[in-house]
């Protein structure tokens, strides 16, 4: 099966991602402590994954320079500054079928809450999702959407596809679906996805997304836990 997976340009970019997905369906299922471990453990399986396919795909490498970093601000801004201005994919669907929008969790992922009594426990969960979402989401995620997503939407024979070549088609449903699986800060996440997008044509690779999506992580994870704005995470 490996070797199968070595060996499928598709596969090297999307099993990791989808396998990091799988594991984050048992958060929060196992008991309310599992929301934080499987989360570390999630962090654990997603870094070991990246780390075995890295040197299979080619375009897969950390660019921190001035655009990548002025973007990753930039959307950071958007990300927080943008929060409450526009619905929810929840209330825009409720909308437009006339229904009441089912009620948000009213659970956060807030280990300083369900570790009162253990700060250790409380920032070492902290510290792994920062790690997890500014070291393994981004390469997890920018490879797969960035990369995969935009060539196979741009053509089909997208493994001859160039990462500096323009699709607008791609360009924009590409964006759409990142910003999709971001439903409580849908719009942000389109932008995101333009913003990322356009920095892999400018380069043609996907290291100054990563490095700009390490950025914006970085920059909200800090935002999160001294302003307490859980609900980001």
């Amino acid at each position: 099966m490996l070797n199968t997976i070595k060996n499928s340009h598709a596969a090297v970019r999307f099993v990791p991602l989808f396998a990091y997905l799988v594991i984050m369906l048992a958060e929060g299922r196992i008991g309310a402590a599992s929301a934080y471990w499987v989360y570390a453990l999630k962090v654990l399986v997603g870094g070991c994954l990246v780390a075995w396919v890295w040197p299979m795909i080619k375009e897969i490498r950390w660019t921190f320079n001035a655009p990548s970093v002025l973007t990753g601000i930039a959307v950071f801004a958007a990300w927080v500054g943008l929060d409450g201005t526009y619905p929810t994919l929840n209330e825009v669907f409720a909308r437009m079928s006339s229904k009441p929008a089912a009620p948000s969790p009213d659970v956060e992922w807030n280990p300083f809450s369900l570790f009162a009594g253990s700060v250790f426990w409380g920032w070492f969960f902290v510290i792994v999702r920062i790690v997890g979402t500014t070291l393994v989401v981004p390469p997890l995620e920018e490879v797969f959407y960035r990369s995969l997503m935009y060539r196979a939407i741009a053509s089909p024979d997208y493994e001859k596809w160039p990462l500096s070549h323009f699709s607008a088609k791609a360009f924009f449903i590409t964006a759409v679906v990142f910003g999709v699986m971001h439903p409580e800060q849908w719009v942000a996440g389109v932008l995101c996805g333009l913003a990322y997008q356009a920095l892999v044509l400018r380069c043609g690779h996907v290291g100054e997304a990563m490095a700009a999506h390490a950025v914006t992580n970085l920059l909200l994870g800090v935002w999160v836990v001294w302003k307490g704005a859980w609900k980001f995470w």
